[in-house]
């Protein structure tokens, strides 16, 4: 239904109809930081687990962190690839292209064999991304970053947009500035991407009551761990990630609820407790 559309799609995985009913574009910068990251996990989490088609473009940073977060959430999402369908690109990602198929996921190409991704078939990909998708959600994107193609792509498809404010210092925050100055809608949590696609306010309260329950039951021993190595003194991620055994990854997310609850504060890649 979009200007230029691919005479054909390849594709891999369980092709269903249904699947294409609901569709948001998730894309952002490959340079995303740990601000984006955690934003794209939240949002993903939730709007997968209430029925939406996550699609992305593949490739590492906000794109291969929206699919992860959709699998992980027992959601379904599509890989629009920019190389042939016999090609897993990049390559480092063999293991989410895989577990995007085992969870009933498709990956998605316009072309054909062993086609090598160039210049010109990313943003090509781009329109395949915008097109499939009622909604495009950008989370990050610096000043000329191809994400905001996918933009420019929905936004003359006659698509809705949405985008994530971002610092103001932050070099990949400034594409998504530009599109909120531009009158995009402002994205603070899953709301009114949720409202878009119908989706009750009882729907979205059943979800979030069932997520904390079993992040109160998985975080609040761990952090009352936490605190009390905080009040002896201050450590840093990779400090605590030691004293518990796990990576610094999996520390953050608790970390960082604990700082939006008001029990720690951090400076400086120390952190404090109140």
């Amino acid at each position: 239904e979009v200007r230029d559309a691919p005479k054909k799609l390849y594709y891999k995985g369980s092709w269903n109809s249904g699947m294409f009913e609901k569709c948001l574009a998730v894309v952002g910068t490959r340079r995303m930081t740990g601000y984006g990251k955690k934003i794209t996990e939240d949002l993903v989490a939730e709007i997968a687990n209430a029925g939406i088609t996550i699609v992305s473009g593949f490739m590492y940073g906000i794109d291969a962190t929206a699919h992860k977060a959709a699998v992980s959430a027992g959601g379904r999402t599509i890989a629009v690839m920019p190389c042939g369908i016999e090609i897993i690109h990049p390559s480092s990602q063999e293991d989410l292209y895989r577990e995007i198929l085992e969870r009933d996921g498709l990956v998605i190409s316009e072309y054909e064999g062993k086609f090598l991704p160039t210049l010109w078939s990313y943003p090509r990909r781009n329109r395949i991304v915008a097109g499939l998708c009622q909604a495009t959600l950008v989370v990050e994107a610096g000043e000329k970053s191809g994400s905001l193609i996918t933009a420019n792509f929905a936004r003359s498809f006659g698509r809705k947009l949405f985008a994530v404010p971002g610092p103001i210092t932050s070099s990949v925050s400034q594409g998504t500035l530009k599109l909120l100055q531009e009158g995009v809608e402002l994205v603070k949590g899953t709301e009114n991407i949720l409202s878009f696609y119908g989706v009750s306010s009882e729907e979205r309260m059943a979800y979030l009551s069932q997520r904390n329950k079993g992040e109160a039951q998985t975080h609040s021993s761990v952090e009352q761990q936490i605190l009390d190595h905080l009040k002896r003194e201050p450590l840093g991620i990779d400090a605590l990630a030691r004293l518990f055994g796990i990576s610094a990854g999996q520390l953050g997310t608790t970390l960082s609820l604990m700082q939006l609850n008001g029990l720690i504060t951090e400076e400086a890649g120390m952190y404090y407790c109140k």
